[in-house]
């Protein structure tokens, strides 16, 4: 599943604002509208300083989670990311078990809008209720994520706004009043106010649902990390100054102190501070939230299944996809699943054990990232990388292992159950069906055992989809790159060699080196060839920035390669060679370049106008984007006069564009601030496409 046939591929439709709001409105619900009053039994007013402590233990295991999905964002979250890291049978029972956790929580959530509607309408049968909504955000998600994302940005500004104003409210009302019950604030002592962040730490772990949904984010290298971070602080901010109200303005016989904690405690202090009100909008703040935890619940659990079927662990009838793009099959059966827990369980009790597996997964997260560095593959190319590796990791290993020993005996044989589960579905179902292994057995190679081979291929396509990132200097390799055209009779290794001469003027090795290496390369399966192309490439040290050659073959030439090493079934016929040339250091870079070299040869129109011109420009262009790329003849009878015996420094070239090279009388010139342009000059300019428009309609290229 290297790179995803275009009928199973999902739709990029998910913004930045998308992300904050589905991993927003999947942590404040009731974390924020139902735990309070009962973590303050133990903490007391020191409630407040465990919901802050709470996101600690969970922060190493939420960094490593968005490293991952950064560096392999697709459908299914922590099941895609500990199947390609610890293996397919460590992968089912992460899906089968994150599948499980995110029904049940969904259905509580569903429930859960009974505390607050209870209030005021207590004869209301929330069964039909809860069932009805999950059959609405069922059918909602059946026309993609764009639709489910666009009413959940609905509900979270909705929420936002109320509780916004609970907070300015209730500082207003702390402020001019004169009861303090923040007295002896910190009595309960230490060890309970851990202990209550035990059970509050529940409330972030929604945070990172998002992920199962990553193969829909635009540009998930930024947006991902962003979106998550924006909304832990929503989280932190919400909670914090929540709980200060609500400790700051319920007394704590009404809170935690009577004969029964509140399980509506953000509703009475509305009461307190508005009157009935204050009573129903934080009612309906209390609805919105669980509402916006069922629609994310549904999206991010609907992707488990359809990522599991893709790899074959469940059928592949779950991996369909509608015409909206949309996991059809594996939404209604996640939707089934979540009115069977409303129906014939109580999610309220069940709900709350699945948060030992949840916390399991996130230390399983930081031994994920571990295991994929320590596998030292070269297509592992996140664009977010976790900090003071792996000191954090370990941490984020033992914090949640903690946490889970100090939740008491059901909790950790519910999550033994779901493993189980898993492990029974694997060697029951999947095993006979798969053939991967995961990043730990590159781990493995590297102590002289076996290692999978084929997940290298996998994030490699992965990199082709996600493309370049901002300040990878593509097009000026691709501008500054020397050209060669073969019109006549030749051989592969001629053509190597002749690439190897253009090169070796800026290498620390000799041509003939280079040229031998190339050559032992393509003949073990080294060169990817592909559509009448072929891509050398190696990895040199020393080097201060990448090297191409681009070599046009109108002829063709037969290029042969060793069948027992490669999955060729004859010697391949190309018509263009790209020569890359890399610094070793930066591996990732070397194969970004290669992945979008990859991305432009399979478009149908490449090989066509590839063969159409021995232009050295246009051959250029067909590597990319033409908006992005100009070329600028100076001389004294065209507009370009005004930039002879000009240093480059002093040029006004519009934003975003770069010269990248300057070819005089045949010499190519890396230009520099002080490179002194002279007529005959041509400058090879890439940038943004509305700087280059500007420049054309300025200097008129030839």
């Amino acid at each position: 599943m290297a790179i995803l046939n275009e009928s199973k591929k999902l739709k990029k439709s998910l913004s930045l604002f998308n992300v904050y709001t589905l991993a927003t409105g999947a942590t404040l619900s009731s974390g924020f509208f139902l735990l309070p009053g009962l973590a303050a039994v133990d903490a007391g007013p020191a409630v407040i300083l465990s919901y802050l402590l709470a996101l600690v233990p969970l922060l190493p295991g939420v960094l490593a989670k968005i490293e991952l999905a950064t560096a392999m964002p697709r459908a299914g979250g922590e099941y895609y990311f500990l199947d390609r890291s610890l293996g397919p049978l460590a992968g089912t029972i992460a899906g089968m078990g994150t599948w499980s956790s995110l029904v049940l929580k969904t259905a509580f959530a569903l429930i859960g809008i009974g505390a607050y509607i209870d209030l005021f309408y207590p004869q209301l049968p929330m069964v039909p209720l809860a069932a009805g909504l999950a059959i609405a955000f069922g059918v909602l998600n059946l026309f993609g994520a764009s639709k489910s994302s666009a009413i959940q940005t609905w509900l979270v500004i909705g929420l936002l706004i109320l509780l916004a104003w609970f907070s300015a409210s209730g500082f207003s009302y702390i402020q001019h009043h004169e009861q303090n019950y923040f007295t002896d604030f910190l009595g309960s002592g230490w060890s309970s106010i851990f202990a209550a962040s035990g059970m509050v730490c529940i409330s972030y772990m929604g945070i990172t649902k998002v992920a199962s949904v990553a193969e829909e984010v635009k540009n998930p290298e930024r947006n991902l990390p962003l979106g998550i971070f924006m909304a832990m602080l929503t989280a932190v901010v919400v909670y914090g100054l929540g709980t200060y109200v609500i400790v700051g303005i319920v007394s704590p016989q009404q809170l935690y102190a009577g004969a029964t904690p509140s399980l509506t405690p953000v509703a009475h202090a509305a009461e307190i501070m508005a009157g009935n009100t204050g009573k129903i909008v934080m009612t309906v703040a209390a609805v919105l939230a669980f509402l916006s935890v069922g629609n994310a619940g549904i999206l991010s659990a609907s992707r488990y299944p359809l990522a599991m079927s893709r790899d074959h662990l469940l059928p592949s009838a779950l991996g369909n996809l509608n015409r909206f793009k949309a996991p059809q099959n594996a939404i209604i059966f996640t939707t089934a699943a979540v009115l069977l827990c409303v129906v014939a369980f109580d999610p309220t009790k069940i709900a709350k054990l699945a948060s030992a597996f949840i916390l399991l997964l996130f230390a399983f997260n930081c031994l994920a990232v571990i295991v994929m560095r320590e596998s030292h593959l070269d297509s592992y190319d996140p664009g977010f990388r976790s900090p003071w590796y792996p000191w954090l990791h370990l941490a984020g290993i033992a914090a949640p292992l903690w946490y889970i020993s100090l939740m008491g005996v059901l909790p950790i044989l519910f999550s033994a159950g779901l493993i189980l589960l898993g492990v029974v579905w694997y060697f029951y179902y999947a095993q006979s069906r798969v053939v991967r292994g995961g990043a730990i057995y590159h781990l493995f190679a590297r102590l002289g055992q076996r290692r999978y081979a084929g997940l290298d291929r996998e994030l490699r396509g992965i990199l082709k989809e996600k493309g370049l990132r901002v300040d990878d200097p593509y097009d000026q390799i691709v501008a500054r790159a020397a050209v060669i055209n073969e019109p006549g009779e030749t051989t592969f290794e001629q053509i190597v060699r002749k690439a190897a001469n253009k090169l070796a003027i800026h290498l620390p090795i000799s041509a003939e080196l280079l040229a031998d290496s190339i050559m032992e390369g393509t003949r073990v399966g080294a060169t990817p060839v592909s559509k009448g192309v072929a891509l050398p490439h190696v990895r040199l040290p020393g080097l201060e920035h990448a090297l191409m050659v681009l070599v046009r073959i109108p002829k063709g030439v037969s290029v042969q390669i060793d069948h027992n090493l490669t999955d060729h079934g004859k010697d391949q016929t190309i018509y263009a060679a790209i020569f890359l040339v890399s610094p070793e250091d930066d591996a990732a870079l070397h194969l970004r370049i290669l992945a979008q070299v990859a991305q432009h040869v399979d478009d149908e129109h490449f090989m066509p106008k590839w063969l159409a011109t021995d232009d050295e420009r246009k051959l250029k262009e067909a590597l990319l984007h033409e908006e992005r790329f100009m070329q600028i003849m100076l001389g004294m009878d065209r507009p370009s006069a005004v930039l002879i015996d000009k240093p480059l420094r002093d040029l006004s070239l519009p934003e975003g564009s770069l010269v990248a090279i300057v070819d005089r009388g045949g010499e190519i010139i890396i230009p520099r601030g002080d490179t002194i342009l002279r007529q005959g000059d041509k400058l090879t300019i890439v940038g943004q496409p509305e700087s280059i428009t500007q420049l054309r309609s300025q200097y008129h290229p030839q």
